[in-house]
């Protein structure tokens, strides 16, 4: 018997489950949750707000300027941010699995080859900043708003290589329960985005290219800010400095990481591709304002389950490196019960004000009428969302990236498109049915995932994150 399997062997009932009762024990472990999720929830929703603060001085310069920055950072920015964000979640897997087998002195090597695999990632996908403007034009976008939204593509350059850095840091924070670090120096660059927002382009009138600026500056102060406090002594048993190791086992990481981006970008851009078809409708306007009210209000919703997806994704990792298997089956557990219930208050809030939400957004009767039809399809999205990404979450902790990636290939772009392509114009459902084909994608994968998830043998994963753990092991 090898060394992984004797620590998953000698684990005793009483041992893993710490001698409590189950509530004692559901208390604990939704403590050890909040810990990352609240801190998450905050960083998630400032970042957010930060692009929409952007947006909002860009709209202040005029129609053509809002519709430029929205296009450059929603499809040329948005783009490469689901990648390489899914790229770093493969940090998740290592670095959590290597914090619970305490292994600390990995993490630091971990992010250094995140750090490597990202620059090269950066690099190659910079013809989409370089060529924005005829790829716009190649999806259908008018030729003056294509080559505005294409010039500020530039100017995003320094944007695309923050996250090179900052998402590894996050992530290598985040895996050692230090998320409030996170959510303090998101705290700070808001404050810093708002500030700079106001000098470039409401004092000193620098347009458009300002707004771009800003944002540039406040997710590299993010970035400097988090680096500094991890070299400076707020890890000291995660970061020696850097190592020539990171050099080494490159090509492993980098076949994880690629599993990571695909699984996770397949997600991102899943909803994107809504605002696309439904764009192609006939008398669309109307459609498309009443889909992006409903959209905004799922993306802000979104942040709680996604916070959700982080802290299921370090909890799960910690206690399979810690040979702890039936410890990550509870942490499911109980992340899925409470997303699920903070889901379904959010779902019955939603279908009980489907009159009168978007009147935050507008006073159009034709809108608010469109919104109160669709308002059913955010309802169950919100619901739905609410459990998919903590399933998602045990995916990344458990290291199935690549697996879940052919998952998501399969409902999402082989059933949930074209099934929503065939509501919405085959059967004229319109925007109600490519949503609710979509939706239908969703709940398939949704239920694969618990299924996965249901079947798994703990032990074995177990003893998988630790032979992974100690394989990839760098002396100290």
């Amino acid at each position: 018997m090898e060394k992984g399997e004797l620590r998953v062997a000698f684990l005793g009932e009483d041992e893993l489950d710490g001698g409590m009762g189950l509530g004692r024990r559901t208390w604990e472990e939704s403590k050890k949750l909040w810990r990352i999720v609240a801190p998450a929830i905050f960083s998630r929703v400032v970042s957010y707000s930060m692009n929409v603060i952007t947006q909002a001085f860009a709209g202040h310069l005029g129609d053509l300027e809002l519709a430029a920055i929205s296009i450059a950072n929603t499809v040329v920015v948005g783009f490469n941010f689901g990648l390489m964000l899914g790229m770093a979640s493969a940090l998740e897997t290592l670095c959590g699995q290597a914090f619970g087998a305490k292994k600390y002195h990995m993490l630091g090597i971990y992010m250094q080859r995140s750090w490597i695999v990202l620059f090269l990632c950066a690099v190659l996908l910079l013809p989409m900043y370089f060529f924005a403007t005829p790829i716009l034009i190649l999806m259908g976008q008018p030729t003056e708003l294509a080559a505005v939204a294409g010039k500020v593509s530039i100017w995003f350059i320094p944007l695309h290589f923050s996250f090179v850095f900052l998402f590894p840091l996050q992530r290598f924070l985040q895996s050692q329960l230090k998320n409030s670090i996170n959510a303090y120096v998101s705290a700070i660059a808001m404050i810093v985005h708002i500030f700079v927002s106001w000098l470039f382009v409401s004092k000193l009138q620098f347009g458009l290219i300002g707004t771009a600026v800003t944002l540039n500056f406040s997710w590299w102060v993010a970035a400097v800010l988090q680096f500094l406090y991890v070299s400076c002594g707020g890890c000291p048993h995660s970061w020696h400095g850097f190592s020539m190791e990171a050099f080494a086992g490159l090509w492993e990481f980098l076949k994880l990481s690629a599993a990571s981006g695909v699984m996770l970008c397949l997600e991102n851009w899943y909803y994107r591709i809504l605002i696309l078809l439904t764009g192609n409708l006939k008398n669309a306007e109307i459609a498309v304002d009443a889909l992006s009210i409903c959209m905004s209000i799922n993306g802000w919703e979104l942040m709680i389950p996604l916070a959700f997806f982080a802290g299921t994704g370090v909890r799960v990792a910690n206690e399979l490196g810690a040979g702890n298997g039936k410890g990550a089956r509870f942490a499911t557990i109980v992340s899925a019960l409470t997303s699920f219930v903070i889901g379904l208050f959010f779902c019955i809030l939603i279908m009980a004000l489907h009159d009168k939400f978007a009147f935050i957004f507008t006073t159009s009767t034709v809108v608010l009428e469109a919104v109160d039809h669709l308002s059913i399809m955010l309802a169950f999205t919100i619901l739905l969302n609410s459990v998919q990404p903590v399933l998602s979450g045990v995916a990344v902790g458990s290291g199935w990236q690549a697996m879940v990636a052919y998952v998501n290939i399969g409902s999402y772009y082989l059933i949930g498109v074209p099934v929503g392509v065939l509501m919405g114009w085959l059967f004229h459902f319109g925007v109600l049915g490519i949503w609710g084909g979509m939706i239908g994608g969703t709940a398939v994968q949704t239920l694969i995932l618990a299924f996965m998830t249901i079947r798994c043998d703990w032990d074995k994963e177990a003893m998988k994150a630790i032979s992974r753990v100690e394989n990839w092991d760098v002396p100290t």
